[in-house]
């Protein structure tokens, strides 16, 4: 069998369609010039943007694309918006490094996760008394734990503080309902590559306009309106257009099959190793997340092994340099560190089946076998 790869929260695999639309956009010409060669560049460009602006119901000026989230997060997490000016920046317990450090706030205020990794809704609310203007950051689902956070409840106690809420929906996209009417977010960010689109592009989302930065972040000549300087990647955001059309036309189905194949791989976990612990369990989660930990088995010597297998997976403790790094999240959710050491994560992608999850529990009882009698 081919490698099984179950990795798809860092970096799905390439659709088909995205690779199409890239290769056939390469020779594209530079979208801000005005010959036939640029405008057929911009037109490439203006159809990815609608393609995101008609799916949220916004106008296609609300729609910046970026080189994905990263960037995403340092534009819009900023005090001076175009209509307001936040004092206070709250972050969810469990956010992405892009969020936790990509601000132009001094500091950040993390808020309290409960034991299955959702936003503590009334450590939010203590956080909001006497605040002026708050700008609150909650991820629409973790990373880590595929745990989907309740950001229309935290939303609308943000709202009534007179702030801001900024989602970032990248792992949510295409996996579950992260739109504004279902999420209540003021500002959303998703990324190209976690729904089968090429690396290094994303966009970011706004409801309106008073929400936007009132400054770009990167300034130059003036692309995107002004809110984002540098030549656009006309390629990658063909990329990206094609892969977000289709999911939004198959995404659900998918869903609903990769829910199904990660229950199957849980249950067969949970039969291989009775000890195993599943983290979010309780809680609302991805449909193609399941974060566990095998007691006594560190995360980086099984991943290492299962690699060997040919599986790839990765450790829920990992942060985006590789190296391996106390979890964030499962540290605010009160996980002892050495069940955390532990932790591992399978996150399922549009082109696996269920004959590697039928593989994948004959190889991790192989690959456990093997490790506990050393």
């Amino acid at each position: 069998m081919a490698r099984i790869y179950f990795d798809h929260n860092a970096t799905s695999t390439l659709r088909p369609a995205a690779r199409a639309a890239m290769i056939a956009a390469l020779d594209a010409g530079n979208a801000s010039s005005v010959h036939a060669e640029g405008r057929a560049a911009r037109a490439l460009i203006e159809t990815a943007r609608a393609h995101l602006a008609r799916a949220f119901g916004v106008k296609p000026e609300l729609v910046v694309f970026t080189s994905g989230a990263t960037e995403s997060a340092n534009m819009v997490l900023q005090p001076a918006l175009a209509g307001y000016a936040c004092e206070t920046l709250l972050i969810g317990g469990g956010e992405h490094p892009c969020v936790a450090a990509g601000h132009g706030f001094g500091a950040a205020s993390p808020v309290a996760l409960d034991a299955d990794g959702r936003l503590d809704l009334n450590d939010l609310r203590a956080r909001l008394v006497d605040v002026v203007t708050p700008l609150l950051a909650l991820q629409a689902a973790n990373n880590e734990t595929g745990v989907i956070q309740p950001v229309t409840e935290a939303a609308a106690l943000v709202h009534d503080a007179g702030g801001v809420v900024v989602c970032d929906a990248v792992q949510a996209l295409g996996r579950i309902d992260c739109s504004f009417e279902a999420t209540g977010a003021d500002v959303l960010f998703v990324s190209s590559h976690k729904i089968g689109g090429p690396k290094g592009v994303g966009a970011a989302i706004f409801s309106r306009r008073a929400v936007m930065p009132a400054q770009a972040l990167l300034r130059g000549g003036g692309q995107e309106r002004g809110k984002r300087g540098g030549t656009e990647n006309v390629a990658a955001i063909a990329g990206l257009g094609a892969a977000f059309q289709e999911v939004c036309a198959t995404g659900a189905d998918e869903m609903v099959r990769l829910g199904a194949l990660r229950d199957r791989i849980e249950a067969d976990v949970r039969a291989l190793a009775p000890e195993a612990v599943a983290f979010g369990a309780n809680a609302p989660r991805l449909p193609n997340t399941l974060a566990f930990a095998l007691p006594g088995l560190p995360a980086e010597t099984l991943v290492a092994a299962l690699d060997v297998e040919g599986v790839a997976i990765s450790s829920g403790s990992a942060c985006s340099s590789g190296k391996v790094a106390p979890s964030a999240v499962l540290a605010a959710m009160g996980i002892p560190p050495e069940i955390s050491r532990c932790a591992l994560r399978i996150s399922l992608g549009w082109p696996n089946n269920e004959p590697e999850g039928v593989a994948f529990a004959t190889i991790l009882a192989r690959v456990r076998h093997r490790m506990q009698r050393r």
